[in-house]
């Protein structure tokens, strides 16, 4: 039950609740490595309307299971449009995946689930927001997970700029964009149009409601400071279990037992430090193995270690291993234990080979995930942002995404 409070909460952080919001919901723990792509290798589907979604998923009882998919379109506030299925569907949904093969010679065997969309059976006819909920054989939701459509109607130039706030100089970055509308006919912008923005296709820390400062011609204006800001954060933290036998930087041993065990070096805390330039890929990952060629089939399982020191800054608090590789997850399976004899916080999970990004986030007593106490706030940090572009007129029954922007705060100014 706490663990869906989580959920809850976490989600409601920033939306309103119009209705009954459609949140992301994680898998049973023996669904694992869930990779939803577009057109991109980025873990989150941002596709134009027409263009293939894919998603890929294994399954350790390694049964065979039937699975089947749903899909959803929501609105702005992620509630249910009111369209009919037969308006946004082409075909029929509720259908069984029928691409899945065992893993090949792995110490962890597995079921590998794959599935494409448009298909056979159905395809998109709208733009807007969508979630794609995946069913057992009994009909009991395994796992969901959002993505968004959208058309090229309008075009979006972004900038990230340092905060004017004095106070968080050196820990924000203020994303600012204009909306060129062309000769989309738009008669009243700050009713027909809506925005979001989103930092490393993080959900959670999305902005909303922002309404345009001015219209300057054809060019709805936002160039907002506080409003439009977000905390930095730092880069994420990483590893790569490509090679089963070999440690890199960041292994400090790897051992042999039921599986392949790669035992992480202990993290520092980084708030206090200096920020340091550390390439990353957002939170993301990327499943590959030296030791086969079909990494979906033949890429192994092992058991990493994570391991963070105690500090008087948590507290009781609790603290979690998070990242796109269980979808920030705050279930017990992704939260350390505290080791008496070693004074740190440990945790031991399964992960499919390849490269990965990860941090340590804390959840105190108000259930709420706080995501850089550990890792801290930079300006410099690099990130990623999106800028969704909704539209809807009067009489019309869904919020359409009529353009996207994108920017990174590599290229940040003052």
């Amino acid at each position: 039950m706490r663990f869906l409070v989580k959920q809850i909460l976490l989600c409601l952080w920033v939306i309103p609740l119009f209705g009954q919001i459609q949140y992301e919901v994680n898998p049973p723990a023996n669904i694992k490595t869930i990779n939803f792509r577009g057109p991109t290798e980025d873990q989150f589907p941002v596709i134009k309307l027409g263009e293939t979604i894919t998603l890929e998923f294994d399954d350790l009882t390694a049964s065979e299971q039937d699975y089947y998919y749903k899909l959803v379109h929501c609105d702005y506030d992620w509630t249910p449009s009111q369209l009919l299925k037969s308006q946004y569907l082409d075909g029929v949904d509720n259908q069984r995946i029928i691409n899945y093969e065992n893993s090949y010679t792995t110490l962890q065997p597995y079921s590998n689930y794959q599935m494409t969309i448009p298909n056979n059976e159905v395809r998109l006819k709208v733009s807007g927001n969508y979630l794609i909920e995946i069913y057992n054989m009994y009909n009991e939701l395994q796992f969901s997970r959002r993505f968004v459509v959208y058309q090229d109607i309008v075009k979006v130039g972004a900038t990230v700029k340092r905060p004017r706030d004095f106070n968080f100089l050196n820990e924000k970055q203020s994303v600012q964009f204009t909306i060129n509308t062309g000769g989309f006919p738009i008669v009243n912008p700050k009713s027909e149009i809506k925005v979001a923005i989103l930092q490393n296709y993080f959900w959670p820390t999305a902005i909303y409601n922002i309404k345009p400062q001015f219209t300057l011609g054809n060019e709805l204006v936002y160039k907002y400071d506080r409003e439009t800001s977000f905390f930095g954060g730092n880069e994420y933290l990483n590893f790569d279990t490509k090679d089963l036998r070999s440690p890199t930087f960041a292994i400090s041993k790897i051992e042999f037992k039921e599986l392949y065990h790669h035992y992480l070096y202990t993290n520092d805390y980084r708030y206090d430090q200096p920020y340091t330039y550390f390439p990353d890929v957002n939170g993301d990952f990327v499943v590959r193995t030296l030791q086969g060629e079909d990494v979906s089939r033949e890429a192994e399982y092992t058991k990493v270690h994570f391991s963070l020191p105690y500090t008087t800054d948590i507290g009781l608090n609790e603290v979690y291993v998070v990242g796109r590789f269980n979808n920030y997850d705050l279930s017990d399976e992704n939260k350390m234990v505290f080791n008496e004899e070693t004074g740190d916080f440990e945790l031991e999970y399964p992960i499919k080979q390849g490269f990965y990004n990860y941090k340590y986030v804390v959840v105190g007593e108000s259930d709420l995930m706080d995501m850089n106490l550990v890792s801290g706030n930079f300006h410099f940090t690099e990130n990623n942002y999106l800028i969704l572009v909704y539209y809807r007129n009067f009489g019309d029954l869904y919020d359409s995404i009529i353009g996207i922007g994108t920017t990174n705060s590599r290229t940040i100014s003052n």
